[in-house]
């Protein structure tokens, strides 16, 4: 039979007090986890139980992510990440870079990737999310059409796997954006883009999707032929 150090304090089943809530707590904890298979499981549990603590959205994926053939092999960001940064930091438009870098950090990704995005947006101080987000975005597939159709199935209000309509001013501002960034995109090819999608948008209460600009009628989001 085990003995008991001298110094060492004994306590009976009366007195551990165990939260009736705590179960329940853990049992959350752990689905989060097995969805979200963080890299580093300690930073993440701290920045999942500080998140809850302060009443945040914690750093969860909604489902577990199988990678996709579009994901470049060394983004380290995927969609379900990115859908994650944008459940915590979408909601407040505007946001110091500080407090992006702390969720990218949380989510243990890569430095480079973040300093990347930072240099090629030049972003500093308060940054609007969306255009961080659509940057981001761009870093998940091979071009501006699967940048731009990342966006529609994150941003969409519809259930997965349906049209994943967007207003068409904020697919017009993002767009617009990243052909911008991309700097061989011509401002009348743009508008072009712009003058095909409105028939669609117009048949659909002002919302876009990406059906619209993945026809073959459409003229190609990246410019050319």
């Amino acid at each position: 039979m085990p003995v008991t150090a001298p110094d060492e304090p004994y306590y009976c089943s009366q007195q551990i007090n165990i939260p009736p809530n705590l179960p329940d707590i853990l049992k959350q904890f752990t689905k989060a986890a097995i969805r979200t298979q963080p890299k580093d499981v300690l930073a993440w549990s701290a920045a999942y139980f500080r998140a809850m603590a302060k009443g945040e959205t914690p750093p969860v994926k909604q489902r577990l992510e199988m990678p996709v053939a579009t994901q470049k092999t060394d983004s380290g960001l995927t969609p379900g990440l990115l859908k994650v940064l944008n459940k915590q930091l979408g909601p407040k438009k505007v946001i110091t870079l500080s407090v992006i870098e702390e969720k990218w950090t949380d989510l243990a990704l890569p430095k480079e990737q973040f300093d990347d995005l930072v240099r090629i947006g030049s972003f500093g101080g308060d940054t609007e999310w969306n255009k961080f987000f659509a940057l981001a975005a761009s870093h998940l597939g091979e071009n501006i059409t699967d940048a731009m159709k990342t966006v529609c199935e994150i941003l969409t209000a519809d259930p997965e796997g349906g049209p994943a309509r967007i207003p068409f001013p904020l697919f017009k501002d993002l767009y617009q954006y990243l052909a911008q960034i991309d700097g061989e995109i011509s401002q009348a090819h743009i508008n072009e883009v712009f003058s095909y999608l409105q028939y669609y948008v117009n048949k659909q209460d002002g919302y876009v999707q990406p059906r619209n600009f993945l026809s073959s009628e459409c003229p190609k989001l990246g410019g050319g032929m």
